[in-house]
């Protein structure tokens, strides 16, 4: 086992060295762009503002392709900017593989910016699809707790940030596309709603995988030829649980779409939100770019979704989404 582990190692050091120097001939050229510092990540109002955080998905940070650029262009751009913020989000697909070199880049990543001060990882299908559920569990939780300090133990857990409750659904099996979610964890879900709303605050719910039949589904997903674009087969229980609170804010990725017209709809009294992928090729949408995603302002009346191109360090403002309080 420790031969063959060496020998994985060394095929991952190869790619990476090969990698980089592809990387850094792109960088070089343009062809990868690297954050402007011109246009800082920056709110409307300072002086109003309750939370600030980051939302992105998608990273899918591979062992072999050297794709972490793109993530590494969010941090760069979110280290441009003189605002601490609050959170960072990165909601599901974290990996590629969820090899043990890509969690190490991920957070060696984090470590080296330093981003935000807590963060919020969800797992999506790429980081559990490989292995025993166990194995993810532990890998996933392990990365997790020694890099913020935190205590979970399953794939679901929450959290509050000023005030703000964050409310993370991971599967309960492993599975190839969709989530597994049990009985437990939704009642789960449901309590914590019940609490986290009582407020009137919006409350953020990170599910990688969308709502069936929102943001293009079923279309947008293999021209519609799979099913498996939405949640899984306890969609119907969970929306009918976050449709029986107010101030409600899904967000999810998976899709791969860019900004347009698939990036955001109301869904009973749900507000959900799609977000784009950061290191893998977007598509059906108006704005395409690797390394985007959302930077999220919380004030007491509204939510301001501001799209923006990390990778170049600029705001794309037709793409911005405000959503009110109620």
């Amino acid at each position: 086992m420790s031969i063959m582990y060496s020998l994985f190692n060394f095929v991952v050091s190869v790619c990476k060295s090969a990698t980089s120097l592809v990387i850094s001939f792109l960088l070089s050229f343009g062809v990868i762009p690297t954050p402007s510092a011109d246009t800082p990540i920056e709110a409307v109002d300072t002086d109003s503002l309750q939370l600030s955080f980051i939302a992105v998905a998608d990273t899918q940070v591979n062992a072999f392709t050297g794709n972490g650029i793109y993530l590494e262009n969010v941090l760069k751009d979110i280290s441009n900017s003189s605002q601490r913020q609050d959170a960072f989000i990165l909601d599901g697909d974290v990996t590629e593989n969820s090899l043990i070199p890509e969690w190490e880049e991920f957070y060696s990543l984090l470590g080296q910016y330093d981003p935000a001060g807590n963060y919020v990882v969800a797992t999506g299908n790429h980081d559990i699809r490989l292995r025993a559920h166990s194995q993810v569990v532990e890998r996933f939780t392990s990365y997790y707790n020694d890099f913020t300090g935190s205590s979970i133990d399953e794939l679901h857990y929450s959290m509050e940030i000023n005030g703000y409750t964050f409310i993370v659904v991971g599967s309960d099996e492993q599975s190839l596309e969709k989530q597994v979610l049990s009985d437990e964890q939704l009642q789960w879900i449901d309590q914590t709603l019940s609490e986290a709303t009582a407020d009137g605050k919006p409350v953020f719910v990170l599910c990688h995988q969308p709502l069936k039949d929102t943001h293009g589904l079923p279309e947008l997903w293999n021209d519609g030829k799979m099913d498996s674009g939405y949640i899984g087969d306890q969609n119907d229980e969970l929306y009918e649980i976050l449709n029986s609170y107010e101030n409600v804010i899904l967000i999810s990725g998976h899709l791969h779409t860019g900004f347009g017209q698939y990036t955001y709809e109301e869904v009973g009294n749900i507000h959900s939100v799609n977000l784009p992928a950061v290191g893998m090729q977007n598509a059906d949408g108006d704005y395409l770019e690797f390394s985007i995603g959302y930077t999220v302002e919380v004030y007491d009346d509204e939510v301001l979704f501001r799209a923006r191109d990390f990778g170049n360090g600029i705001y794309l403002p037709d793409y911005d989404i405000t959503i009110p309080i109620v």
